[in-house]
């Protein structure tokens, strides 16, 4: 039977194309490497490599091989990752994901926090849209999600961290209610659930929606409307992070708009579930200890309602 040090043989080879690199590299001698490639080859009854006394290079097979024998690999290392995790769940890789909208406004403030509340954990970081983010837990891709709520979430378990309100963003030099009554509403490309968020906080019939616009993030949103070329909603947590610092706009606290809940969601047959409620805790303080809104130059209103 194949074995996985064979297949670790096969790969340090592979990528170091040098056998003396690759025995170094799995703690063996060269000798002990050369026959566990030959067994290999034996065993499967094809050649993998060709060796000559100046080159080696990889037969088709070989290289075909060498693909699954990383997938082989992989996946050992994932066996060995749940099981230390088992043991201990506050050690090992945590793979987190975030929303665009959330994670680059909380979790720099945030994962030095868990950093020090769980030494042991390594932590990894993924930004991507909702979907992917929910398939990523579901499928083991992810440990764990940060998303924004209201958004189906099938089985997944869900931990509540705190709500996120918005402003509205209109240009710096347009009284706000001629900015209100003249432009449109700009507004996140589809697949971002700020977009959705954010027309059920208001009342649309208030705002004229540019449907022919779609912006790709919240920096984009913001120097659109800098220039004069709409209004916008900015959620509450990237504002107190200064995302509109120095860009021209005049922010607008809508108190009376729906506010988004943000959440962490995982698997409910985790093991690392009281590990995950308290990296929730660490976040949910996070938010509360971003900066408040500063008197930096930006320009404000009264509050508005959202309606």
């Amino acid at each position: 039977m194949i074995t996985l040090r064979q297949m670790s043989f096969l790969v340090a080879l592979a990528e170091e194309m040098n056998f003396t690199r690759a025995a170094a590299r799995c703690h063996v001698t060269q000798p002990t490497l050369s026959a566990g490639l030959r067994e290999l080859e034996d065993r499967l009854g094809v050649k993998l490599v060709e060796r000559t006394s100046r080159s080696l290079l990889f037969t088709e097979v070989g290289e075909q091989v060498v693909e699954e024998a990383r997938k082989l690999l992989d996946g050992a290392r994932r066996i060995e990752t749940l099981a230390k995790a088992h043991l201990n769940p506050e050690e090992g890789d945590l793979r987190l994901g975030a929303i665009p909208t959330i994670g680059p406004y909380l979790l720099p403030r945030a994962i030095p926090e868990i950093r020090v509340a769980f030494p042991q954990l390594r932590v990894f970081m993924r930004e991507e849209m909702t979907e992917s983010l929910l398939e990523g837990v579901e499928s083991g891709r992810l440990d764990l999600a940060l998303i924004a709520l209201p958004f189906e979430t099938g089985a997944l378990a869900i931990e509540p961290l705190f709500s996120d309100g918005y402003h509205l963003a209109t240009p710096a030099g347009m009284p706000l209610d001629e900015a209100r009554r003249e432009l449109d509403l700009l507004l996140l490309e589809r697949g971002h659930c700020l977009q959705r968020h954010a027309l059920a906080a208001i009342d649309t019939s208030v705002f004229r929606r540019n449907a022919h616009f779609e912006a790709t993030s919240l920096p984009t949103l913001i120097a659109m409307v800098g220039e004069g070329l709409g209004m916008t909603l900015l959620p509450d947590l990237a504002v107190r992070t200064g995302v509109a610092d120095g860009q021209g706009v005049r922010l607008t606290p809508l108190p009376d708009a729906c506010p988004r809940r943000v959440a962490l969601v995982w698997r409910r047959t985790t093991s690392r579930a009281e590990t995950f409620r308290r990296i929730g805790e660490v976040l949910r303080r996070g938010a509360r200890d971003v900066a408040p809104e500063r008197g930096n130059g930006r320009e404000h209103a009264a509050p508005a309602r959202a309606g």
